[in-house]
């Protein structure tokens, strides 16, 4: 299936090719036109050099959408320039950025951030200086709820929606006795506070036995193990991810526990991590991630073929958000008309925009993006891991509601 899929992908990358060069030639004039006028500029911030597994691909999915953009004529005229900065993964770092983005090179927009402490800080730079924030990746509920605020907007289902969509299924097995494995920092915390919210509302008989909370990229396999297993759970709910999720893999195989014990674990079907796992890939957990090469939709089929005929590689969930972060970027500007922050504000919010997964929209009332995400079971094919079993989950049916939103959502963000 994987090589039949590639084939298509390559035939489909041909015409995208042909239509490319025809779109290029009727657009030279455009972009000639616009090349004097100040370039709408897009200020983006990420941790490129401390998780690239997920941001090189992530800047790949963006650079691909702007290339487009541009050999179509730009925004508003005018050609779209990105203004890339990393933040290594340190949210003084990517506030440093963001007050030279806003100041120096007067940005329109600031989009980006993957760890939830960085969207964090990004979110309150935008609000004190009324910039509109994209944030891409940032998963914290804060981000929209407790902290949020009238200038940021996230794309992603952050924790709520994705352990809702994994607590559908959680809610099936057997399991009455849960234990938790989670990096010890706002991402961490704010999908365990929401599975258990979440689980225990569906079964109110399970319990929660046991906790570890190693410090993200710090995590001792052996020991946390050893510490949860102790408190016999009948199944664990992980939230780690990157290299910490390798070790506890390999530690969990070796010492038997998985697939023993069932696992509902977020983002572990990802591309991104499965890459790594390889033939270690734990069968049978339940997770949220991207068989990117299952997907039949004509939407996904047109932008994996671009970007194969881009970069030589299939894309990841990383190049997925790069791409759809841009996408909602621009349809904002096209109907805002505009690139002034308050004409944006009231452009997302309702805004529906197209991504590889389909259509989307920003819900008013909280900013949130209804991009969805896949649900599925882990397994090997060959000597590589895949999802199986998998449903695309739509945003928008695990969104809470209203009152919900507002009894945590500061009033003045709503306004």
């Amino acid at each position: 299936m994987h090589r039949l899929l590639l084939e298509k992908t390559v035939k489909f990358a041909k015409f995208a090719l042909l239509g490319g060069l025809c779109l290029a030639f009727a657009t030279t004039l455009a972009l000639a036109q616009g090349g004097s006028k100040t370039p709408i500029k897009i200020g983006e911030i990420n941790s490129y050099s401390t998780i690239p597994q997920f941001t090189l691909p992530y800047r790949q999915g963006w650079q691909l959408a702007v290339e487009e953009i541009n050999v179509a004529g730009g925004l508003l005229g005018r050609k779209v320039e990105v203004i890339a900065r990393d933040d290594a993964g340190k949210p003084e770092e990517a506030l440093r950025h963001a007050i030279e983005l806003t100041s120096k090179e007067k940005v329109d927009v600031l989009a980006g951030g993957f760890l939830s402490n960085v969207g964090l800080a990004l979110a309150d730079h935008a609000q004190k200086n009324k910039k509109v924030f994209i944030a891409s990746e940032p998963l914290t509920d804060a981000l929209i709820w407790d902290k949020g605020n009238r200038y940021t907007f996230r794309l992603r289902p952050g924790t709520y929606m994705q352990a809702a969509m994994l607590v559908e299924e959680a809610a099936k097995l057997p399991a009455k006795r849960w234990a938790v494995i989670a990096p010890n920092y706002e991402y961490g915390t704010s999908a365990v506070a929401a599975f258990k919210e979440l689980l225990k509302a569906k079964r109110p008989d399970v319990e929660f036995v046991g906790e570890q909370w190693p410090a993200l990229g710090k995590l001792e396999a052996g020991t946390t193990l050893q510490a949860i297993m102790q408190t016999k759970p009948d199944a664990i709910f992980n939230v780690t991810f990157g290299a910490d999720l390798a070790k506890l893999v390999r530690e969990g195989n070796q010492r038997g526990i998985f697939p023993r014990t069932p696992v509902v674990s977020l983002l572990s079907g990802e591309p991104e991590y499965l890459d790594v796992l390889k033939d270690e890939t734990p069968k049978g957990w339940i997770v949220t991630g991207y068989p990117w090469d299952q997907i039949d939709s004509r939407e996904h089929a047109s932008f994996a073929a671009n970007y194969y005929r881009r970069f030589s590689e299939y894309p990841k969930v990383g190049s997925v958000v790069g791409y759809a972060t841009m996408q909602a970027i621009f349809a904002a500007i096209k109907k805002a008309n505009s690139t002034d922050s308050e004409k944006l504000v009231l452009a997302l919010r309702g805004l529906k925009f197209s991504t590889p997964f389909g259509p989307a929209e920003f819900r008013a009332i909280d900013h949130q993006s209804t991009m969805g995400a896949y649900v599925g079971k882990l397994d090997l094919r060959g000597n590589k891991g895949t999802m199986v079993q998998w449903r695309y989950a739509d945003g928008k049916a695990y969104l809470p509601s209203d009152a919900y939103v507002k009894a945590r959502r500061p009033a003045e963000a709503m306004k």
